[in-house]
């Protein structure tokens, strides 16, 4: 086992074996998390759920990362980055083995535990990785990196549903409308039990895939970076006040809970938002997979003109303009046109994460970690703005609700681009 330690003024090595190993991590991320739509879709009819219970699904996975980012922070502090890692898809492996036989069981909050555990695993694994990308190497163009990374997990976004629709949704409205015909009693139950058994063998299989990632990430060559060294305050003037003398970092925190919101608003609603139409189950399965491939589609264009031809905080800036006029045409069309709109909210969110992340730590020195944790905490706003929505639109129209939950997220992550990621940073 070979691991080689970055710190503050030590030469670098070629990055490219690092962001190819990373790279790996990132589509597992993209898969795991890009599930969470077509689930909604799966509980709903293997556990005869109305929307509101369907949407524990994202609300167990995304707050888990609220609960457990700060233990992350602590427990990478004695692990390091890389053994970090490895430990989250070990953890990772539990969620996805015990989801998989609560699911079989028809036990909706055994499940839901299962999807808090991965939840957990991500949490652990992206308070390291994310950082890591970012300080591999020159932070001003950490953006174009976790891009890189962004692509691979929207690839594995894209293919996602597409695997679960073949292996799982395969002949669902026939399914319901033979439920639908079905007595309450045995006969109905044997034919629930026997749909949400599909499950099992996938999930057990991820369970054996993310053991034997774990293992080769502690055998891996892949470098230990130490953040307080390679991510130092280069502020003039600047006087130790802790975690709290970085407002850009605060400020920044909010920024992540409303734009993971508003990521898992177009690529896990947009199932329950096509439905809205009356589009068929078969359908809007797949539509998470369209908005994938509209961030990846953004991605590349972030790689190929960050930082080259627009900084990295003005193209916030414009992908979140990008955002109101995408949620504005949704709201004034209708069906596939609509939902079309929704997708394209993917190519307007892609390089948010990419701009906020690396603007938000900048600076942190020592208090990397801890900055990076409070950041992957704000991650529960994908939990809370889709509850918000689904609720919401108990109430109004759901084309308006949609509208009502995402306009005022992209308007303060365009006063995130603009300004608030300056504030008090005088970094050089």
């Amino acid at each position: 086992m070979s691991s080689t330690t970055y710190t503050a003024g030590a030469p670098r090595t070629s990055t490219l074996l690092p962001m190819i190993i990373i790279g790996v991590l990132f589509f597992i991320f993209g898969f795991v998390t890009w599930l969470n739509g077509p689930l909604i879709s799966f509980v709903k009819v293997a556990f005869t759920l109305d929307d509101i219970n369907a949407f524990l699904v994202p609300f167990a996975f995304y707050v888990s990362y609220f609960v457990l980012a700060l233990p992350a922070g602590v427990v990478l502090k004695r692990t390091g980055m890389k053994k970090g890692m490895a430990l989250g898809l070990f953890i990772m492996a539990i969620g996805a083995a015990v989801f998989g036989e609560f699911v079989r069981m028809r036990v909706y909050y055994g499940a839901l535990t299962g999807l808090f555990t991965i939840g957990a695993g991500l949490s652990l694994l992206q308070t390291a990785s994310n950082p890591y990308i970012s300080i591999l190497g020159p932070i001003d163009s950490a953006a174009q990196r976790i891009a890189f990374m962004g692509i691979c997990n929207k690839v594995a976004g894209a293919l996602a549903p597409i695997a679960f629709g073949i292996l799982i949704m395969t002949g669902i409205d026939s399914f319901q409308d033979q439920v639908a015909k079905t007595a309450i009693g045995p006969a109905r139950d044997a034919l629930l039990n026997d749909f949400a058994a599909r499950v099992f063998v996938p999930y057990m299989a991820m369970a054996a895939i993310l053991v034997v990632l774990a293992i080769w990430i502690v055998w891996s060559s892949l470098p230990e970076i130490k953040p307080s060294g390679a991510n130092s305050e280069r502020a003039i003037g600047h006087t130790s006040g802790g975690i709290f003398s970085f407002p850009h970092l605060w400020l920044g925190v909010l920024c992540l809970f409303l734009y993971v919101g508003v990521e898992v608003m177009a690529g896990d609603a947009i199932n329950t938002y096509g439905q809205g139409f009356g589009l068929p189950l078969k359908v809007t399965s797949h539509f998470t997979t369209y908005t994938m491939l509209a961030m990846l589609t953004g991605y590349v264009v972030g790689l190929l003109i960050i930082p080259r031809f627009i900084s990295q905080q003005r193209y916030l800036a414009v992908s979140a303009v990008m955002g109101v006029i995408f949620a504005f045409g949704a709201y004034v069309t209708h069906g596939y046109t609509s939902v079309a709109f929704v997708a394209a909210l993917g190519f307007a969110n892609a390089m948010m994460w990419p701009a906020i992340f690396p603007l938000a730590i900048k600076g942190l020195g020592s208090h990397t970690e801890l900055g990076s944790a409070l950041l992957i905490m704000g991650i529960v706003g994908g939990a809370l703005l889709p509850q918000v929505f689904v609720h919401l639109k108990e109430h109004i129209d759901f084309q308006l609700a949609f509208l009502v939950v995402i306009v005022p997220c992209y308007l303060y992550i365009l006063y995130y681009g603009v300004r608030g990621h300056s504030v008090g940073n005088h970094a050089v």
